[in-house]
């Protein structure tokens, strides 16, 4: 393939790439979106296999590794679970970071890469590779840490080690100290140890940062995440002069970044706070009405047939989806009572929070692949001022988002976090396994609320068990 084709072939990926992104950001067009995205990057990879850069010798090397990456592709997208997904990006980000990081270093030992350039130019390019490898190895191991923590294979809670910001200070300035040395080293071998410290302190900053942060910040993580993948690789493109990649991680870099501003709005919280981290570190208060500790109220249970006949009797639905539901896989017995309702009638809609779940999106993906129709789900702050007129909110498996301490209780880790106010609806029903309290460890007065009923247990047996009840 010539020099201009390949050219053409990048642009038209891009052009496909931006599309993607358009395509993404609305429920009704998100499957065109990935079409977008398929035909681009596999436009993007042909021309580059192709391309006037790569030698014979070596095509045969990249379509070996493509077969094995590939096969690795479909076999995870085979097998992972819905309720997996969120750790799964955060191993796809870790990988974009392993790559940068790699590539970084084959790219300052290899002379060819360096070899007609001049002073300035030969610096930039050292600049270059040291800020790939520097974001690379951040991504790399925080995302292995976020990894681990999603999957549940170590405690979702923060850790914060004392003086964790001067650590983090003294962390930076080795850092820019050793990338003074790693820019003026005559040799390789001589900047090769400076490079090596630098990427061990990035490794160690990774994992602390990540470590650091805990309950409901974790959907952050996953976007900031993102953002971190997306410049690690338009770093990678600057070091192999690639412009196809420099503007598809930009791209990636800077959604991941508007996604982060997001979620922070949604959170009413500020990124720098999400970074320093310690989100429901303090574990929360207990909801009570006196010195004496006890509770403000009674938690009132209710039967799955005694949930069946309030919906019956209901002309107005909200069912507000958690993480619960994505646990116990109950997205489809959610459709199946969604169906029957609205065939009797009833109106029913979904509540979406934008921090629901462990990732951006979550319920939103949960629910269209439960054939949810999308004209019925609806965001936060398009539903929120229709609660005090609805007859019957569900909440499924959702803690934080739902709770009204984050306006009622100045003191609350949550405060000022906007929620859906389900309490305002005639009833809400609150399905959990236990009085334990959400991932941001924070307890929730709706349970003692008058209106509210509780419905205990596994969320898909007991939505079968209501589905049985309505059919009945």
């Amino acid at each position: 393939m010539s020099e201009t084709l390949a050219t053409a072939s990048y642009i038209g990926a891009t052009i496909l790439f931006i599309l993607c992104l358009g395509g993404l950001s609305n429920a009704e067009t998100s499957r065109r979106g990935n079409l977008y995205g398929i035909i681009g990057m596999a436009l993007a990879v042909v021309a580059t296999i192709f391309g006037p850069h790569v030698s014979a010798a070596g095509l045969a090397w990249i379509i070996a590794a493509m077969l094995v990456g590939g096969s690795v592709g479909i076999y995870a997208s085979r097998t992972v679970q819905m309720t997996q997904m969120p750790e799964l990006v955060a191993l796809m980000h870790s990988m974009v970071g392993l790559a940068a990081m790699l590539v970084g270093f084959a790219n300052y030992i290899d002379p060819a890469a360096s070899a007609n350039l001049g002073s300035a130019e030969k610096s930039i390019h050292e600049m270059e590779i040291y800020l790939g490898i520097l974001i690379g190895a951040v991504t790399f191991s925080g995302s292995v840490i976020a990894f681990l923590k999603l999957s549940a294979r170590i405690g979702g809670k923060p850790v914060m080690l004392p003086g964790r910001h001067w650590m983090n200070l003294t962390g930076l300035l080795v850092v820019i100290y050793f990338g003074a040395r790693f820019l003026h080293a005559e040799t390789v071998a001589d900047g090769m140890m400076p490079l090596i410290v630098m990427t061990v302190i990035a490794l160690l900053f990774g994992v602390h940062m990540v470590m650091a942060i805990g309950g409901a910040d974790m959907p952050v993580v996953v976007s900031m995440l993102n953002s971190y993948s997306g410049w690690a690789a338009a770093a990678t493109g600057f070091m192999l002069s690639n412009d196809l990649l420099i503007v598809t991680g930009a791209l990636v870099g800077s959604s991941g970044a508007i996604l982060s501003y997001i979620m922070c709005q949604a959170m009413n919280r500020s990124f720098v706070s999400v970074i320093a981290g310690g989100f429901g570190s303090d574990g929360g208060k207990t909801v009570s009405s006196s010195a004496s500790g006890e509770p403000a109220g009674e938690v009132v249970p209710i039967s799955a047939n005694e949930t069946a006949e309030l919906l019956r009797e209901a002309r107005s639905v909200i069912i507000v989806p958690g993480y619960g539901m994505a646990v116990a896989q109950a997205q489809h017995t959610v459709n199946e009572i969604t169906r029957h309702l609205r065939e009797k009638g009833v109106k029913v809609r979904f509540g979406i929070h934008p921090v629901a779940g462990r990732m951006p999106g979550h319920m939103n993906v949960l629910l269209a692949e439960a054939k949810v129709p999308y004209d019925i789900v609806f965001e936060m702050d398009e539903i929120n001022d229709d609660f005090p007129t609805t007859d019957v909110v569900m909440v499924i498996g959702a803690n934080d988002i739902v709770n009204p301490a984050a306006q009622d209780d100045p003191g609350s880790p949550i405060a000022g976090m906007p929620v859906l106010e389900v309490w305002k609806a005639k009833t809400s029903i609150v399905m959990k396994r236990s009085m334990a309290s959400g991932y941001a460890g924070v307890d929730n007065p709706l349970f003692y609320k008058e209106n509210n009923r509780m419905l205990f247990g596994d969320a898909k047996k007991m939505l079968d068990e209501v589905l049985v009840a309505l059919k009945s």
